[in-house]
């Protein structure tokens, strides 16, 4: 947070049983706007990103704008060029087999604790976003599909324990979540994934962490020959 939000003379007069409330900045809001329009493919690369353009669309200074294009580069999801501008990039296909692993190895972590630590009763609100997922596949709604397969994984990583690892997953991921919104046109692919989920999720429900992980491992290693396949498809989306 920044220094701006909450200034050291107000931070050392607060209390340590009160929080400070969180702050949400015009540069968040943006960024936050930005990446979700991106990451869906929305906001195609090559698309530029001009300092006036997007400061009329959210009704603020340059300021924020700036911030939010400089938080969006940091990440990968547009290339400043000087001279030229700022643009929408392309997924680079060399980074996602490196995130496929990170992803693997952290996310097996989770499942495997949760599936140890899971008791019927903790297990509604993960089957509950398997049937958000059922209901968004069956309208081929997008949007719906990939913010419950998000809570899906999140769910996980909050029976396991360490909620905490999905957000450091959040940064790392994001590459893949692009090539990924790619794949939901494909015929049967919503299908797919909702049976890869029920997989992980049975064997969750039965305290079977192997089988858990296993399962996970083939969930997230779909990724690597569907990229193949989406370069291929998408020539202009991928570098």
């Amino acid at each position: 947070m920044s220094s701006e939000a909450f200034p050291d003379t107000a931070i050392a007069t607060m209390s340590r049983n009160h929080a400070p409330a969180r702050r949400i900045t015009s540069a968040t809001q943006i960024f936050e706007a930005l990446k979700a329009e991106i990451v869906a493919a929305r906001l195609e690369p090559g698309t530029p990103l001009t300092d006036r353009t997007l400061v009329e669309r959210f009704g603020v200074s340059r300021t924020p704008v700036r911030e939010a294009l400089i938080r969006l580069a940091e990440i990968g999801l547009v290339d400043v060029r000087p001279q030229f501008g700022t643009f929408v990039s392309r997924v680079p296909v060399n980074a996602i087999p490196e995130a496929v692993l990170v992803r693997k190895a952290l996310e097996g972590i989770t499942v495997e604790k949760a599936a140890e630590m899971a008791a019927p009763e903790r297990l509604d609100a993960l089957e509950l976003t398997v049937r958000r997922q059922k209901a968004a596949a069956a309208v081929q709604d997008k949007d719906a599909f990939h913010e419950a397969d998000e809570a899906f994984h999140a769910r996980i990583a909050d029976l396991a324990g360490h909620p905490g690892i999905w957000t450091l997953l959040a940064q790392v991921k994001v590459q893949i979540d692009r090539a990924r919104r790619l794949t939901l046109p494909v015929l049967g692919r919503m299908e797919q994934v909702i049976g890869e989920h029920e997989t992980i999720l049975a064997c969750i429900a039965k305290n079977d962490a192997m089988g858990a992980k296993n399962a996970m491992m083939v969930h997230l290693g779909a990724v690597i020959p569907d990229v193949a396949e989406l370069k291929g498809r998408y020539p202009n989306y991928f570098v």
